[in-house]
């Protein structure tokens, strides 16, 4: 009997989804995408309780034609690509022909369409199940309607976040397509209310419509091209920056994705700018030639994968930390309407003579090829990638391909096949050096041996085909399997936290036993005890009490509020504001009185009375560092480096000369722990055994 099952395709699709469709916002991204791939020029995006209700895509492009409704809802159907070679040039969002047969295998969804020249019709599938073609009235454009998402996997269904938190999901991947699409007009309504809207105007309109009017002052417009990669959008300046990433946008063709590469390039240029836990604000559109890009590398079609790493690196950091640090490439690469905005918050730039250029680009003979088109040579590339590279990047530039050279008697385009490279040896190398590794005997081992007897060795390399190999198998799998067999996990962890509590016990003295010898340089206070001294740093540990006293104070402390005259109002994206009231109950336990001013505003009208004259904007953005994340909110977390400092400032100095009397009362504040550590992690205490001095000495060797 053959135990090798062919899927349906009902539950083909379903495994599909799993990728493609994850959660409500990936059905509302490639709905979407399909739209703008169609050619609207106008979309609305309609979302009801999280989208697990329903969801709804409406546009005015070149719509469906009857006769292919039914082949929209097969698996791998897709009228973007034809042949495998496609995929080397795809300019289009969607294309591999998955998404509305994973999303009908787990919905009911309906599509209405109606091309320019021809009748609108109406085709329903129910979990996958196709009905019948119908007439329907309707314009120009496509009609998508997604009911009752996942109820055919209602696993999936307890795996969704909350409805608040997906509709963020979602309003978050719509403000990008705002962003990532200008020049189309967007509507978004969530639960019947209108939340966005763009109109279509270009990129500062959209740009205002996501962000506000006030973005605009805070940005600077760039548009530069280098190396034929060009980079256009807005980046903060200098002095603006965000609590966490998700005002971070990279549109690469029209595709938003997340890289590492491009995001690491325009981290490194602005390092010098941020302070801890703040991170830049940008909305960039790269564009490159298609075929030196791989989008075919997940089916969310996030994520990318570049054909030289370096040369998209270099070229991004590069144009940003120009604009930042105001060097004269800056006026190269601001737009010209922007540019009295952008100075105005820019450091002076320096007057530099302007270096010899050669030839522009076109007028330059025999060009070579980076990336498939003519651009500077891949010399000048490496030049200028080690003349703009931050050191930690320099470091890896030697990784790079080898150079267009002479191979076999005529010039290949690209780099030298990795079989034509011969080995690489050092220079000066000892002989028994081979392709850049050591080269081994048989009887190394027994040299080695003969000439430690003392050390062991225990070979740990077996060779294929080597007898011993079977050998040592079975042993480590029986070995293996005993261990398994004989773990008691349980058991281990309890073990684990005994140890953990005697290592605690065993850092504690007592007291009495002590008896105080002197102190050094006004700073470090001499303990004995048997044959042990123990040296106590007097700042470090009176720091590290009043640290404790401050922090039981405000955990224990009765919160007692202040109304504020006027209320603060804090407007934040959609992402913060659903992590913000999900934690809206640990906010107000620390005094503050917080309510909801809209969809992504709050309304702050009274603070704790002991933190009345602390700065809303920085307490708030400490909280907003942790989107994404799952701790709890506690004061006594965010205000850490605040305790720290008071503790530090109040505690007696290193210098000050104590009474004995308030030695012995910081003495016995300790109570014996020798293990603390100063907020800040330095030890207090050293603890130096009669031993180590005598070995410090010669008495003992």
């Amino acid at each position: 009997m053959s135990k090798i099952n062919i899927l349906p395709a009902k539950v083909y699709n379903r495994i599909a989804a799993g990728e493609v469709v994850d959660r409500p916002y990936s059905v509302v991204k490639e709905l979407v995408e399909n739209s703008i791939d169609a050619g609207a020029t106008e979309i609305e995006i309609h979302v009801e309780k999280g989208g697990t209700q329903l969801i709804r895509v409406i546009d005015n492009g070149c719509g469906i034609e009857r006769d292919d409704l039914q082949s929209a809802f097969l698996p791998h159907a897709t009228s973007k690509i034809e042949t495998a070679e496609d995929l080397n040039n795809v300019l289009t969002l969607g294309f591999r022909g998955e998404a509305v047969a994973s999303i009908a295998a787990v919905s009911k969804m309906t599509i209405t369409s109606k091309t320019a020249d021809g009748k609108c019709y109406r085709l329903t599938s129910d979990g996958g199940e196709l009905g019948n073609i119908v007439e329907a009235a309707g314009e120009n454009g496509t009609d998508v309607c997604v009911e009752r998402l996942f109820y055919h996997t209602p696993v999936r269904l307890g795996f969704l976040k909350s409805e608040k938190a997906e509709e963020a999901d979602i309003t978050n991947f719509v403000s990008r397509f705002i962003l990532n699409r200008p020049n189309i007009a967007f509507q978004y309504f969530v639960n019947g209310k209108k939340v966005l809207q763009s109109f279509g105007g270009g990129k500062e309109e959209a740009l205002v419509s996501v962000y506000g009017a006030s973005i605009l002052s805070n940005c600077y417009e760039i548009d530069a091209n280098k190396h034929g990669i060009r980079i256009r959008g807005y980046i903060g300046n200098q002095n603006f920056s965000k609590a966490n990433k998700s005002y971070q946008s990279v549109f690469l063709n029209g595709r938003y994705i997340v890289n590492t590469t491009i995001a690491a390039a325009i981290t490194n240029a602005y390092s010098s700018y941020l302070m801890k836990r703040q991170y830049p604000f940008y909305v960039l559109y790269i564009d490159l030639p298609p075929e030196v890009v791989d989008v075919n590398v997940h089916p969310n079609k996030a994520d990318v994968r570049f054909a030289d790493n370096q040369i998209v690196y270099s070229c991004i950091y590069s144009v940003v930390a120009a604009v930042l640090d105001g060097n004269s490439k800056a006026l190269e690469y601001i737009v010209q309407d922007s540019r009295a905005n952008a100075f105005a918050n820019a450091p002076q730039i320096k007057a530099e003579p302007a270096p010899i250029q050669e030839p522009v680009l076109e007028t330059r003979p025999k060009q070579q090829s980076v990336f498939g088109f003519t651009t500077l040579t891949y010399e000048e590339a490496q030049k200028e990638i080690e003349a703009s590279a931050p050191k930690t990047f320099k470091q890896n530039i030697e990784k790079t391909p080898v150079p267009f050279e002479e191979v076999s008697g005529k010039r290949e385009k690209g780099v030298i096949p990795l079989d034509q490279i011969g080995p690489y040896v050092p220079q000066g190398m000892p002989k028994n050096y081979k392709d850049g590794k050591p080269k081994r005997g048989k009887n190394d081992a027994e040299q080695l041996h003969k000439k430690y007897p003392d050390l062991f060795f225990r070979r740990n390399v077996l060779e294929v085909d080597d007898p011993a190999y079977e050998e040592l198998k079975k042993t480590q799998g029986a070995e293996t399997k005993k261990t398994e067999e004989s773990t008691d996990f349980f058991a281990e962890n309890k073990r684990f936290l005994e140890e953990l509590e005697q290592k605690s016990k065993q850092n504690k003295i007592d007291v009495s036993t002590c008896s105080y010898v002197g102190k050094l340089f006004n700073t470090y206070l001499l303990y004995q005890r048997a044959d042990e001294v123990y040296i106590i740093d007097q700042h470090a540990a009176h720091e590290r009490l009043i640290f404790n006293r401050l922090k039981e104070q405000m955990q224990n402390r009765s919160v007692v509020q202040q109304p504020m005259l006027l209320p603060y109002t804090l407007d934040v994206n959609v992402f913060e504001a659903e992590f913000i009231r999900e934690r809206m109950n640990d906010i107000r336990d620390m005094g503050f009185d917080m309510e909801s001013f809209g969809d992504t505003s709050f309304k702050i009208t009274a603070v704790p009375l002991d933190l009345q004259y602390i700065d809303l904007g920085k307490f708030f953005n400490e909280i907003l560092g942790d989107v994404g994340g799952y701790r709890s909110i506690k004061l006594v977390d965010i205000l850490k480096d605040k305790l720290a400092s008071a503790a530090c400032k109040a505690a007696v100095k290193g210098g000050m000369d104590l009474t004995q009397a308030e030695i012995d009362a910081l003495f016995a504040l300790i109570d014996g722990n020798m293990g603390l550590k100063c907020p800040h992690g330095r030890p207090v205490i050293v603890k130096m055994t009669k031993t180590e001095l005598e070995k410090m000495f010669k008495r003992i060797v």
